[in-house]
């Protein structure tokens, strides 16, 4: 009884079967089947092939929340060179609750405003590198992925003595909260003030009022490879004395998450702003270089993922699957109308003439169906 359940339930199993077999003696192989056969497989072979490197691939996942984080400190990072002694000119931060932060994590260097020949094509290579960031966005997922990190080449002194020196390096950080603020460079040392504060320019003559300046660096957060700050590399040269440079910077956080490098810094867009002070014209306003930020209160989280392995093998099977049934349809439909072409082909040669052939002998005549007697 149980040989007898188990033959019933493999006879069902077999009356079930979706993929019939046909026997060899059924099957005819042919040459342009075998063509169209390993044709098939080379294409398979060679998508394969580059599905792997589209597996092998990364990219970057952007999202967006709300930044709850308000309590921690904010870290401005600076770099930037001024075409004016240091005793001449104070940097300092003022935020929106009046709170002044006063320069004690900057250090003022002497140095010459203009570059070495090195520190000129680093320059001009971090201002290439700019100009391809605003036209080509993916290039920043480059270097995220890549966490780039290269600093410029070190602004030696040489022989000069300080006093030949006519530039100042204003270099360091400060933390400041994060509230909107600004950051300014101008004439005069800054004091305290019960409203705010002061700078001590009456003592500096306005014949030496000069505020070109380079940033080469201007940063906010955790400094981390892989981000170039939009201002860096930015190089201003005033010819008027009495120049206000304005920069409208938005800071977003940011929370990097990459194989290489995981930290949470800030990013920032900036609009820029100048014009000389005249006014005697209606342009009022105090020579220097201001710098107004403000934060804002969405989150971007940079993630960098992966293709998961089950996607590569449906995306796999379906490549070969695709190329079976497209290839077989293709060579179906040429036999078809390789057959029909030669059949008409074959009925063109065999097909009956009307017209009656004569020959003529000494003793008959021979007619295609008729022989006549002389």
């Amino acid at each position: 009884m149980r040989r007898l359940t188990r033959k019933k339930a493999l006879t069902l199993v077999k009356e079930l079967d979706a993929f019939p077999k046909v026997p060899e003696s059924y099957v005819e192989s042919t040459a342009s089947g075998g063509t169209v056969s390993l044709i098939a497989f080379t294409v398979m072979a060679v998508l394969a092939f580059l599905e792997f490197f589209v597996y092998r691939n990364t990219w970057m996942k952007y999202e967006y929340e709300v930044d709850k984080d308000f309590s921690s400190k904010l870290k401005i990072n600076v770099d930037i060179t001024v075409a004016m002694r240091c005793q001449y000119i104070g940097a300092d931060v003022l935020d929106l609750a009046e709170t002044m932060v006063a320069s004690d994590g900057l250090k003022y260097e002497p140095v010459n405003f203009e570059l070495s020949p090195q520190q000129r094509l680093w320059q001009m290579t971090l201002l290439h590198i700019q100009e391809r960031l605003r036209v080509e966005h993916s290039l920043q997922d480059l270097l995220f992925k890549a966490a780039i990190k290269g600093s410029p080449p070190a602004q030696t002194q040489g022989e000069d003595s300080s006093t030949s020196l006519s530039a100042c390096r204003i270099h360091g950080h400060l933390y400041v909260n994060k509230v909107a603020g600004n950051f300014h460079i101008t004439v005069g040392k800054s004091i305290p003030h019960p409203r705010g504060h002061a700078h001590l320019a009456a003592l500096v003559s306005h014949d030496s009022f000069n505020f070109s300046h380079r940033i080469d660096h201007l940063s906010f957060g955790e400094a981390i490879p892989g981000i170039i700050s939009p201002l860096d590399g930015t190089e201003k040269v005033s010819a008027d004395s009495n120049h206000m440079f304005q920069y409208f910077i938005t800071i977003v956080p940011t929370k990097l998450n990459t194989y290489k490098v995981s930290a949470e810094t800030h990013q920032y867009s900036v609009t820029e702003q100048e014009r000389v002070i005249n006014h005697a014209a209606g342009s009022h306003g105090v020579s220097g270089i201001f710098m107004k930020y403000d934060i804002s209160s969405l989150m971007v989280k940079v993630t960098e993922t992966h293709m998961p392995l089950w996607q590569f093998l449906i995306r796999l099977c379906g490549i070969i699957g695709g190329i079976f049934s497209t290839t077989g349809m293709i060579h179906s439909l040429v036999g078809f109308l390789v057959d029909v072409i030669c059949c008409r082909f074959q009925m063109g040669i065999y097909k009956p003439t009307k017209h009656i052939n004569t020959h003529i002998s000494e003793g008959f005549i021979f007619s295609s169906s008729l022989i006549f007697f002389k």
